[in-house]
């Protein structure tokens, strides 16, 4: 089937400076694709040329297997967009919501009858007769959402839709959100730096680092499969400190870390010489506790002694510190941390298994001889 929109080698460079560069992008027909990466990363621009509103230097772009040009006319009404910052005009909410399908020629009472509905999908239905100049920031986000989803655009492009809502109003926000545009536009374009904006909302993800793509797929691929110490940390992973390969046996890596300790880490795809500089990455929630003075075998390939240096309670869960060999943090049940008797200074085993670290390349720095 050929994708609904479709980049191929674009670049785009600023004062002579490369700003992103990109191999290929397709968006398919009923998908939802994040653009992920910190601020700074090409995000932003990279969506302006999917969307045609920027030039590219290099590369080309496909409307549904025809190539488009920057401005072309079948692309510009064939989508709609929430840039960074957005803002609405002087009237009401339900004008500025009515404003796309107006200008698309659409009758002032469907014009109406449409933006409502979209409106209502962002819960701000209710602000229909206020004057857009009195709205909060929050509000002004959920209008121009709802501007650009009246319109059910065939691409949906979204540029930080969650930037300057609180904690408290994100959620709901993203649960409206995901029902509103599955709804009423046909495929999307979702540009953060929010993981939890591409992990709640994507179906996949690109993820941009210095302008360029190092790593796409699914939320859950990205989880499993981590490709740089950027996009661990961003999926949820605790980075230990740097060590340093002893060996390579059977797949599995022996690191050396600078308290002495050794882990057993599963090399998977990556391969290390000996003496190489690495991270090592982990999730939290794989790291397993036991009593310390415990002596039953186990399967894990890693198990360390240490001590509880903080609890702190993070939802229903709590976030435990641990000093040792190897400062891990690890997130436990209230349960199981009663059943352990955890408390600060109190010893525990931690066990990890091989498969559950990850290495990646790094420069030298602090490891002893």
């Amino acid at each position: 089937m050929t994708p609904l929109l479709e980049g191929r080698g674009l670049e785009r460079r600023r004062d002579g400076r490369m700003i992103v560069v990109l191999d290929e992008l397709t968006l398919e027909e009923g998908q939802v694709v994040a653009l992920l990466g910190p601020n700074g990363a090409g995000k932003s621009t990279l969506l302006r040329l999917l969307l045609g509103l920027e030039r590219a230097d290099a590369g080309e772009l496909l409307l549904a297997g025809r190539v488009v040009r920057h401005g072309d006319r079948e692309l510009r009404r064939r989508s709609a967009a929430t840039l960074q910052r957005p803002t609405l005009f002087a009237g009401s909410v339900l004008e500025n919501a009515a404003y796309g399908l107006r200008a698309r020629g659409v009758g002032r009472a469907d014009a109406h009858t449409r933006a409502q509905r979209a409106l209502a999908g962002m819960g701000v239905d209710a602000l229909a007769d206020t004057d857009a100049r009195r709205l909060s920031g929050g509000e002004v986000q959920r209008v121009a959402v709802a501007r650009a989803l009246a319109v059910e655009p065939d691409v949906l492009g979204l540029d930080e839709p969650t930037a300057g809502l609180d904690v408290g109003a994100q959620r709901e926000f993203r649960e409206r959100l995901e029902a509103t545009m599955r709804s009423m536009a046909t495929s999307t374009l979702l540009v953060t730096h929010d993981p939890a904006d591409a992990f709640a909302l994507a179906d996949r993800i690109v993820v941009l680092e210095g302008g360029r793509v190092t790593q796409r797929g699914s939320p859950q691929e990205l989880v499993a499969r981590p490709a740089t110490p950027f996009i661990a940390a961003f999926t949820g992973a605790e980075l230990l400190l740097d060590g340093r390969v002893d060996d390579e046996r059977d797949g599995t890596l022996s690191v050396r870390l600078a308290s002495g300790a050794l882990l057993s880490v599963a090399a998977g795809s990556d391969r290390f010489a000996s003496g190489a500089m690495v991270h090592i990455a982990y999730r939290p929630e794989d790291v397993v506790l036991i009593a310390h003075a415990t002596t039953e075998p186990m399967s894990a390939r890693n198990r360390l002694a240490a001590r509880v240096a903080g609890i702190t309670p993070v939802g229903g869960l709590l976030r435990v510190r641990l000093e040792g060999a190897a400062p891990l943090i690890v997130l436990v049940t209230r349960g199981a941390a009663a059943e352990l008797s955890l408390s600060v200074g109190g010893e525990v085993t931690a066990l990890l298994k091989a498969t559950a670290l990850r290495a990646y390349p790094a420069p030298p720095a602090r490891v002893g001889p």
